[in-house]
């Protein structure tokens, strides 16, 4: 790729340090300055940089200076330029993948050239594919033309109180009065993205149709078919994936350096590739974790299995928690998948446990699962139970995993209310099953 590169002397000396590194990756660097660290005018290399992008000289362009503020300012005010600061990993992809950034700000003063130079090699990977995203940013041309863009005819406007107002109406309409102090709320089936949408337009509950009963009779779209030993080789995914076909389960869940295997091997079926985040430990940072998903989704993944960071819930730091989950929700919306959070259940304790679903809830994810399998303790029935009461009124599903190597193990979480079981013993639950099924 042609990079032009540039920076004012705040900056200069991380400037030297990228091109090296650019270079080194195969990449042509057009250098425009400064050349030392006595004292320039940022705007001046800032358009500069942005110039040789918006003609067409280069294909993408990174500028540095102490903050990186004030040159991302500079360098928007040249036409055909979306210049973006970045600061970590996670708004580096997403300045690329949201808004298809075109020029990088850097501070020297607020990051190190290790992170710089991590943050340049995600930005340089990441890719604005998403048509919403894209027409997004057809706006923003829109806007550089001096056009006036109006919010009327938006599917994503902002409700006022009167079209509030006519949705309740058409909604106690549908549904009838309720039963004296029954207050159910709308019901939503078991849609979380419906359940959403409701809760954003005020619904302080609601029902999501029948109730857990009995185990359905194709249990095999209830399982999740799981491999993620750390010795698994290629052809011991390619068998998963092929039991998977064989049949039907609703997901093969794997590491995320597989997802391109599985999504490959699924093609064409309804199975959803899986992959697991932060896994098993669940102490890494958010935007890593997200980055992480964001690549699983790119390479195939529409499930995403992030486990939360135990140590920030067990230390009473919910906004950590929240935060962490988010980012990965996020993530996902982005890019159309499901997020399931893993909560490690073993090591919690029941207060912990409802907390953790509930910054789950917070952050509009659409499982809770109980266990890595990785952990001292997988599913319990109890877990599983207390799960569903927290998540249950907002949409939101439940997903038993760990330690579920039989048909009766299997029936007694979904009795309990799950509506996904991750296993490694799929095959064998669900020869179980049809085995119970010709004896009765």
């Amino acid at each position: 790729m042609k990079i032009a590169l540039g920076a004012d002397h705040g900056g200069y000396r991380l400037k030297e340090m990228l091109a090296e590194y650019l270079r080194s990756h195969g990449h042509e660097v057009v250098d425009v300055g400064t050349s030392s660290d006595e004292a320039v005018d940022y705007p001046v290399f800032a358009q500069a940089v942005a110039r040789r992008v918006a003609e067409g000289a280069c294909e993408r362009g990174i500028m540095v200076d102490g903050a990186g503020i004030g040159s991302a300012m500079a360098a928007n005010k040249v036409s055909g330029v979306r210049a973006a600061l970045a600061y970590d990993l996670s708004s580096a992809v997403g300045s690329r993948e949201h808004n298809d950034a075109n020029v990088l700000t850097l501070g020297a003063g607020l990051i190190g050239p290790a992170l710089a130079r991590q943050i340049v090699e995600a930005w340089l990977a990441a890719e604005c594919v998403e048509e919403r995203h894209k027409r997004r940013v057809d706006l923003m041309g829109e806007i550089e033309q001096g056009k006036l863009l109006s919010p009327a005819g938006q599917a994503e406007r902002e409700i006022s109180p009167e079209d509030l107002e006519r949705i309740a109406e058409q909604l106690r309409a549908l549904l009838g009065d309720s039963p004296a102090g029954a207050s159910p709320g709308p019901s939503v089936g078991t849609a979380p993205d419906t359940a959403r949408r409701f809760l954003d337009l005020g619904a302080g509950r609601l029902t999501t149709g029948p109730q857990p009963g009995p185990v359905p009779d194709d249990i095999a779209s209830h399982i999740d078919h799981t491999l993620l030993k750390p010795d698994a080789t290629e052809d011991a995914i390619r068998s998963l994936c092929a039991e998977a076909r064989e049949h039907r389960f609703a997901a093969v869940c794997v590491n995320p350096v597989w997802a391109p295997v599985v999504s490959a091997e699924l093609r064409g079926t309804p199975i959803a590739t899986c992959c697991v985040v932060g896994f098993p430990l669940g102490a890494t940072h958010p935007e890593i974790k997200a980055l992480e998903a964001r690549r699983a989704i790119r390479e195939g993944a529409a499930e995403i299995d992030m486990v939360i960071n135990i140590g920030a819930l067990k230390g009473g730091d919910d906004a950590r928690v929240l935060s962490d989950v988010r980012a990965v929700v996020e993530a996902c919306r982005d890019g159309s998948a499901r997020c399931k959070v893993i909560l490690e259940t073993a090591l919690l304790t029941e207060e912990e446990k409802r907390r953790a679903c509930q910054q789950a809830r917070r952050a509009r994810a659409h499982f809770v699962k109980t266990s890595t399998g990785f952990g001292p303790g997988g599913a319990t029935v109890a877990d599983v139970q207390l799960m569903v009461a927290e998540v249950h009124g907002a949409g939101m599903e439940v997903k038993a995993s760990g330690g579920i190597r039989t048909y009766p193990d299997a029936q007694r979480m979904i009795d309990a209310g799950a509506t996904r079981i991750g296993a490694s013993a799929g095959v064998a639950i669900v020869a179980e099953a049809r085995a119970v099924a010709v004896g009765a």
